[in-house]
């Protein structure tokens, strides 16, 4: 009963049984139904309930399905239920479950939450459980725990993490260690712990070395970032170049401008080429310095490389000024008369006296900050500057580098970067991962920045980030704009997740959002792919009050998405019902209730719209004509399909010959022949030419009709006058020639279609080797296989069509020849060899075929693995009929609704119970129920060895899925538990079986008495006596005799005196049922 209640959705009433059965001491212990139990309530959203069911299955050691755990591990994650997420997830890693990569992103969702809250104890655990159950934690996963560590600043723990679990991080999580150590404790002590990381079996990059160079570097530590540089060149690595501009600006920042020049020329001998920044650090250089000569240089060195463009008259030393901040009127420079006090600082290189007029120490300050602000990569500010140049390129360069260097994105980074994604479809990284990883982020946002944020999510499809991010907003009472709702909608609307799109649908609502008609459409769409016509009734309320002057577009869009998605014959209520509300439905509205009707061929609703547009004088378009003539015609409609046609060629006169075309293809396929070349004889005294597609329908009405005389004539036309003949035609006129003999031919048509086509030479080929084995031409199949590159259809063709003729041995060899090319054989194609490798005991080569399969990863259906294991259990291989089908359960080769019933019965008859129930299992597990023979064959083997526990699971399963056991198998189950003293079970089938309007077997009843007279149960032993008569069986002598003598001891037992002994028999068989008799 709970497993129909799960079956339709009646979670509620699933929960109140199972509160009655515990009342009553029964206890449900079926996993499956408390999985779909558990999914019920998270699906329905209530979250509490599923709780309470998981808990109350964990409490009797049940454990529900991997799908239910990960199912209920992501939705308490998104309520942000931590400590209960943690035990849930504890558990399925427990389990022992083969985790998929569902099940993973469940366990790093989890893993991030107690990161995000400051758990990194739980979290670090939880890990560590996951790997002592023998899976490897991912990069994202070790990612995370980094993250939470480097926030305590608790690095001893982390390092000793890594040994345990013995996974190294990759160069994001160490490089993240690395930043972090350098900005709390500085560079050496950073370096000191790199080397016990690399003991963990971590490879530190260029980027690790980089990032020891820039903080030693802002350090002053000079000769440290020259180690770092010369270690990293030794390990074969190429530097940065930030790498390179921290070690310019600290060197030029230190007074050792010499050296400026010559570490330029080395970056760009290794191929690193400087970018504006390492100019700018130089030309600052050489100002401090006074090395204006030098810098005078860079700024030439600059033009050459195309970063600016100099004309002839700029001053290039007011260039530099400018380039490094300073206004064109702030600093000049000067050179010294002598007269007075000298002011000189530097000479020129004539010797001349030279100074700086200026403010000398707001002068230092500016180019100092410029050297220092060069050392170490600030990427927040960088991306900042790139997102205000509008280079989207140069930001995803930025953004993908951040994260190598260790460094996150800010608040005011990420609003940057927020607003150049708006006006561009590409997936930043960063955007993406923030609710991933920096979910704490979300409260430090503006109202404008989350909305832009739901909405960059919206666009790369993150569903499920948009939605966690819209439910903070909620939270934090933060205004929601209207295109946050539609964008979001939309995208949830692309991936199909039904249960977020209605909540996100109802709080829009709520917010007084109303769709557009692109949103409309959309949504539309994708509430009648998943059946909720409810919804879709509502939504076309609300756009029909909302937009009163788009009433017809919007009605149109509706009709349009109904049809397209199985339901015009709703559309077409709707629509009878709008009418007769006064609403006027255009000629576009009735044009798609037809064509949607017609491809859901409920053509007889599709004339009838016709007839009530032509009612009104509507002229129906070309694609409705086109669509209803043929079909009017295999309708017997005739008239209507001429009258179509009239219309057609006068109204429509431009599209004349594709309705004669129309009108020709009916009459062939209705086999009026006549009729159709009048209409030909029409057309042509209407001087409307005949093009290849009339011809093509010539032909193919004359093949449908047998008359190839004529069809080959028109052959001869086609060819004469350079017409292409269709493929469809091509397959028409091959069938016939073989069929009447003229395979020959067919070869020669063949070769015409080769000269006129430059494609689909093996479709040419394929329907003519079709054709060629269909009329038993095979030998000619061989003539023709030297002229082609057979594809996967070929080799299929070739493989069942020996195997029809008979001709096993090419059959088989073309069928390995296939399979070793990578071509997947059909299903009808492999069963064929297969079942007669099987049939004629070849069960070595069958085997071979099924390894081969196996060995691809490709599924083998029903029918082969049947034919197979039946073949091992014919020749007594027992084992190794169950070593085949274990493998195929181990190599994930099961297909979906596999059928096994026929090797149930087989493995009962060899007493093989156990595997009989798994295969039960496997069949149900892959959405197909075993027949009632099935189950009959188990429960009687079940009882046969005295598995009775199992019996009676069966047989209550069974019940549940409204299969009905046979009367055979509920008298061996009756009969066994009586037998074994379980009289409560026994009268549970017996009851059963009437209750189905089955009749129990007089053998039944006789085991029910038998166990009565046993327990001296005289009421139920009368009982059962009277059911008996009343099924029409009568006693024995003997089962009577016994049965009177037991009851009659009993009775005098009791008797106090010699009345009460009077007229014993007599009472007791009218009680028992029996009309009274005289006894001598």
């Amino acid at each position: 009963m709970a497993s129909l209640l799960v079956q339709v959705g009646k979670f509620k009433e699933v929960e109140q049984l199972l509160s009655e059965m515990e009342i009553q001491g029964i206890l449900l212990d079926n996993p499956e139904a408390f999985s779909c139990i558990i999914q019920g309530f998270v699906c329905e959203g209530n979250l509490e309930k599923a709780i309470l069911i998981y808990e109350k299955a964990r409490r009797r050691c049940i454990s529900p399905s991997l799908s239910c755990y990960r199912v209920l591990v992501d939705s308490l994650v998104r309520m942000k239920k931590t400590q209960v997420a943690l035990g849930v997830c504890t558990d399925m890693v427990e389990m022992g479950f083969d985790l998929g990569d569902d099940e993973k992103a469940a366990f790093e969702n989890v893993v991030g939450l107690l990161c995000w809250q400051g758990k990194v104890l739980e979290a670090r655990n939880l890990v560590k459980k996951f790997v002592a159950s023998g899976f490897r934690p991912s990069d994202e996963v070790l990612y995370r725990i980094t993250r939470g560590y480097c926030e305590k600043k608790d690095f001893e723990d982390l390092l000793s993490f890594f040994f345990e679990i013995k996974s190294p991080p990759n160069v994001f999580s160490g490089n993240k260690i690395i930043h972090s150590l350098c900005k709390n404790f500085g560079s050496e002590s950073a370096c000191l712990y790199l080397r016990e990381l690399e003991c963990t079996g971590f490879k530190p990059d260029e980027i690790t070395f980089g990032i020891l160079i820039t903080w030693s570097c802002r350090e002053g530590n000079l000769r440290n970032a020259f180690i770092y540089m010369s270690e990293l060149l030794s390990s074969g690595l190429k530097p940065d170049l930030h790498s390179y501009n921290a070690l310019i600006s600290a060197m030029l920042k230190e007074g050792l401008w010499e050296n400026g020049q010559g570490i330029l020329a080395e970056m760009v001998e290794r191929g690193t080429e400087p970018n504006l920044s390492t100019f700018r650090i130089l030309l600052a250089g050489y100002c401090k310095a006074r090395q204006f000569e030098e810098a005078k240089k860079i700024v030439l060195e600059m033009e050459r490389c195309g970063f600016i463009q100099l004309s002839p008259v700029d001053d290039l030393l007011c260039k530099i000024f400018s380039f490094l901040g300073f206004n064109d009127s702030a600093v000049r420079l000067k050179r010294d008369n002598n007269a007075g006090v000298s002011k000189t600082e530097f000479f020129d290189t004539l010797g001349n006296g030279l100074y700086l007029d200026t403010d000398v120490d707001e002068y230092e300050k500016t180019l100092t900050e410029v050297l220092e602000n060069s050392i170490l990569p600030d990427f927040n500010l960088l991306i900042i500057e790139e997102c205000k140049n509008r280079d989207l390129k140069a930001v995803l360069r930025l953004t993908a580098q951040m994260d190598r260097w260790g460094q996150e994105l800010t608040s005011v980074g990420l609003m940057g970067l927020l607003k150049s994604h708006c006006k561009s479809n590409l997936r930043i990284k960063p955007i993406i991962d923030v609710w991933k990883r920096r979910p704490d982020m979300i409260a430090q946002l503006e109202a404008d920045a989350l909305n832009l944020l739901v909405q960059a999510y919206s666009k790369n499809t993150s569903t499920s980030s948009g939605i966690g991010t819209l439910n903070e907003m909620i939270r934090m009472d933060v205004r929601i704009e209207k295109e946050t709702y539609s964008a979001l909608i939309n995208s949830m609307c692309k991936i199909g997740n039904l249960s977020d799109l209605v909540g996100c649908w109802d709080r829009a609502r709520k917010d007084g959002w109303v769709p557009g008609l692109l949103d409309f459409k959309s949504l539309i769409s994708c509430l009648c792919k998943k059946g909720e016509l409810k919804e879709v009734v509502f939504l076309l309320e609300t756009m029909l009050v909302s937009y009163p002057h788009s009433r017809l577009d919007i009605l149109n869009i509706f009709l349009e998405r109904l049809s397209e998605d199985g339901f015009p014959a709703i559309g077409r209520v709707l629509a009878k019902e709008l009418t007769s509300l006064g609403f006027s439905l255009d000629q576009k509205a009735y044009e798609l209730l037809i064509i949607g009707l017609c491809k859901e061929n409920t053509v007889s609703i599709a004339i009838n719209v016709l007839d009530d547009m032509m009612a009104m004088s509507m002229v129906p378009c070309i694609d409705v004509c086109l669509l209803l003539i043929p079909t009017l015609c295999k309708i017997g409609r005739y008239e209507t399909a001429i009258t179509l046609k009239e219309i057609g060629t006068t109204k429509l006169s431009s599209s004349s010959r594709r309705v004669y075309g129309a009108l020709m293809k009916g009459f062939f396929t209705t086999g009026k022949v006549r009729e159709a070349l009048a209409l030909l004889e029409g057309m042509m005294s209407k001087g409307l030419s005949l093009d290849a597609e009339i011809y093509n329908l010539l032909i193919q009405g004359h093949c449908k009709a047998k008359n190839f005389e004529k069809a080959r004539e028109l052959l001869g036309v086609m060819v004469r006058k350079d017409l292409s003949l269709s493929i469809s035609s091509y397959g028409k006129l091959v069938r016939l020639m073989c069929m009447e003999g003229r395979s020959l031919q067919a070869l020669h048509l063949k070769d015409i279609m080769l000269r006129n086509r430059k494609s689909h030479d093996c479709v040419i080929y394929n329907i003519l080797i079709f054709y060629l084995f269909r009329s038993g031409n095979s030998f000619l199949v061989g003539k023709i296989l030297d002229e082609l590159l057979p594809d996967n259809v070929t080799y299929n063709f070739l493989v069942y069509g020996f195997s029809q003729c008979k001709d096993f041995s090419s059959s088989t060899l073309y069928l390995f020849t296939m399979i070793q090319r990578e071509f997947r054989p059909s299903n009808r194609s492999l069963n064929a060899v297969i079942s007669h490798l099987c049939d004629t005991g070849q069960l070595e080569k069958a085997l071979e075929l099924s390894w081969e399969m196996e060995f691809r990863g490709w599924i083998l259906n029903s029918a082969v693995q049947n034919a197979i294991v039946e073949c091992f259990i014919s020749y007594g291989k027992l084992q190794e009929a169950e070593c085949f089908l274990n493998r195929m359960v181990e190599k994930s080769l099961i297909p979906k609704h596999v059928d096994y019933n026929n090797i149930i019965k087989q493995f009962c008859q060899s007493g093989r119970w156990l595997k009989a129930m798994d295969l039960i299992n496997i069949m149900l597990k892959q959405g197909n129920i075993p027949n009632a023979s099935s189950y009959d064959f188990v429960i009687q083997c079940c009882c046969n060895y005295k598995k009775l526990e199992e019996a009676l699971d069966l047989h209550t399963e069974v019940l549940d899925r409204c299969l009905k056991p046979s009367i055979t198998t509920c008298d061996e189950l009756v009969s066994s538990l009586c037998r074994e003293g379980q009289t409560k079970e026994a009268e549970r089938v017996l009851m059963s079986m009437l209750e189905m309007g089955e009749i129990p077997s007089k053998d039944a009843y006789r085991s029910m008495l038998n166990r009565y007279r046993y327990e001296n149960d005289l009421e139920k032993a009368s009982e059962t006596m009277r059911a008996m008569q009343q099924s029409g069986y009568e006693l024995d002598f003997e089962t009577q005799w016994s049965l009177i003598s037991k009851l009659s001891d009993t009775s005098l037992e009791n008797s106090n005196n010699n009345n009460s002994n009077k007229g014993f028999l007599s009472g007791l068989l009218s009680k028992s049922g029996f009309s009274r008799v005289s006894i001598p």
